[in-house]
């Protein structure tokens, strides 16, 4: 530690807490502890979203009720009026890549959705390799055996073509054309994955047809920022288009969960 100073050792000589562990270097041991992380991170989440929209709906101040209430008080604003909000829950949709080292990172962000679908009017999931399929079905039998989710989802759920390698191009495509309908002005909408197209075209038009029917659209990539750009990663391109976020680990998705989704 003297010599190679005490933060040096603890990040490679101190075995990280599982909300620390990079999603796309854990081992099957260690997605084990992060999915047994699930239930109590989507109560704690729950917490802040409910404290969140309670603040939301307390509203912008009302300029015109406020001083018409002034005049009582020598036109001194001496009680605020506040607009009510009108409590409305937000539509959620996810596209969720799983393939590879990728996986991990979208079984254990599908697992806490769903453990927070009271939270939203309407939670809808797709997961695609190069093919996209709606999986928002098979997620409440991944709750009750999180550790099946990735298996129930390779066997019921068309995720490959021709090959089995990711291409967003053709999965963002097909979501634009099939799926459209569930995306509207109320609608959220997550892509999660490493915007790694395997050389192939990303098909930027698809991901603006998208961007543009909903209300807010955010980009979770797993891998560290440095990393975006280089070999067959599209993610500057994408990130163009569509808000991108680093979340390598459980401590940045909670973060980014609280900030991002909608109340």
């Amino acid at each position: 530690a003297e010599r190679r100073g005490r933060d040096e050792i603890a990040r490679r000589a101190v075995a990280p807490t599982p909300d620390r562990v990079d999603f796309l270097l854990a081992g099957q041991a260690q997605l084990a502890d992060l999915r047994r992380t699930v239930r109590p991170l989507a109560r704690k989440l729950a917490t802040r979203l409910t404290a969140r929209r309670r603040r939301a709906s307390r509203g912008s101040i009302d300029l015109r009720r406020t001083l018409r209430g002034s005049l009582s008080t020598g036109g001194v604003p001496m009680k605020p009026v506040l607009r009510r909000r009108r409590p409305v829950r937000p539509e959620l949709v996810l596209l969720c890549d799983v393939s590879g080292s990728v996986a991990g990172f979208s079984d254990f962000t599908m697992l806490l959705v769903q453990a927070l679908h009271d939270q939203f009017a309407k939670v809808r999931v797709f997961a695609f390799v190069n093919r996209i399929d709606e999986v928002t079905g098979l997620l409440a039998h991944g709750t009750a055996d999180p550790e099946g989710l990735g298996a129930r989802i390779g066997a019921e759920a068309r995720l490959t073509g021709w090959h089995g390698s990711s291409d967003y191009g053709v999965a963002l495509g097909e979501f634009a054309e099939r799926y459209a309908d569930a995306v509207g002005p109320r609608t959220t909408v997550f892509v999660l994955g490493d915007a790694r197209t395997n050389m192939s075209d990303p098909n930027l038009p698809a991901l603006r047809r998208i961007t543009e029917r909903s209300r807010r659209s955010y980009w979770l990539n797993p891998e560290q920022r440095s990393r975006w750009g280089t070999g067959d990663s599209a993610a500057p391109a994408y990130a163009e288009l569509i808000e991108m976020h680093e979340c390598r680990n459980v401590r940045q998705l909670g973060t980014l969960v609280t900030r991002l989704l909608p109340v």
